[in-house]
């Protein structure tokens, strides 16, 4: 009688210190984070690389699969590798703009100097949206100028952009994303992104659905595609940026490619051959058709 007593104590004491319902909440966060950090997976793809030297290009493309939560890239190591970010500072350069009131919308006017530019297409005048798209150096040098140093560090900071390596003071303000010792990998330029499409970042609705409009490069009926390409050139070395996001199928993809010409290279090509590398990288995973 008394061992039934004992094991009927022991099962109703069991049963009130084990709360399935409370499992989870007993997870610290941090093991929690780590544990979904874990479910993310990197793919090694020989495909990206084929491109890339069918292209006479070394560099590395990176795709991020979010529904899949699978990175795709040719060299995982190059994709954690600082560059100046060159004309993607554009996107961040803009928002602030528009944050700060230095550009009031898409329509804003630039005014030409009548001064010679580099490019042909520069020596008008522009509005913003044109000047975005036509990625006019001379543009945003004045925006950058009119932000000023102390209002474009609080917002870098603000936004976490490259964990805080953009380097800028009085004698840079209108060229330190160009020139210098600023960095970004493609993590991080894929990381900025990521949160300023899921609306993670500090900024009105109104900019963000005002630049969600001006990066818009291209939209048919298997993908919409926007982001922004760049160009640097440092110690005489060409460095090519294409960054942003694909939406094809009611999913999303990010993306940040990096590359490099090769010696044997036609400089002419590459303006156009940083994002077609990038689409032929998509083609190889299914998500855009192939042409």
């Amino acid at each position: 009688m008394n061992l039934k007593i004992y094991f009927l104590l022991f099962i109703f004491l069991a049963a009130c210190t084990s709360n399935p319902s409370n499992t989870e909440q007993t997870l610290p966060s941090s093991e929690k984070e780590e544990s979904e950090k874990d479910t993310i997976s990197r793919k090694i793809e020989p495909a990206f690389q084929q491109i890339l030297d069918s292209a006479e290009m070394k560099g590395s493309i990176l795709i991020y699969d979010v529904a899949a939560k699978t990175y795709h890239s040719n060299d995982f190591n190059r994709c954690t590798k600082g560059f100046l970010p060159a004309s993607t500072f554009k996107v961040p350069n803009s928002i602030i703009a528009l944050e700060t009131g230095v550009v009031e919308n898409d329509s804003t006017l630039f005014k030409w100097d009548g001064k010679k530019r580099r490019l042909k297409n520069w020596e008008q005048d522009l509005i913003f949206r044109d000047a975005f798209h036509f990625s006019c150096v001379p543009c945003y040098q004045e925006i950058a100028r009119k932000i000023g140093v102390e209002r474009m560090k609080a917002h870098l900071q603000k936004f976490d952009y490259a964990n805080g390596n953009i380097l800028v003071d009085s004698a840079t303000i209108d060229h330190f994303w160009l020139e210098g010792n600023s960095n970004i990998t493609q993590f991080q330029q894929m990381d900025f992104f990521t949160r300023f499409y899921n609306s993670q970042l500090p900024i009105t609705k109104r900019t963000e659905t005002i630049m969600k409009r001006l990066m818009v490069i291209d939209e048919n009926e298997d993908y919409k595609l926007s982001g922004k390409t760049g160009w640097s050139i440092r110690n005489g070395n060409n460095v090519g940026w294409f960054v942003g996001y694909l939406e094809a199928e009611g999913k999303v993809y990010f993306f940040a490619t990096n590359v490099e010409p090769n010696e044997a290279f036609d400089m002419k090509m590459f303006p156009r051959l940083r994002s077609e590398v990038t689409l032929k990288g998509f083609e190889t995973l299914g998500v855009v058709p192939t042409k």
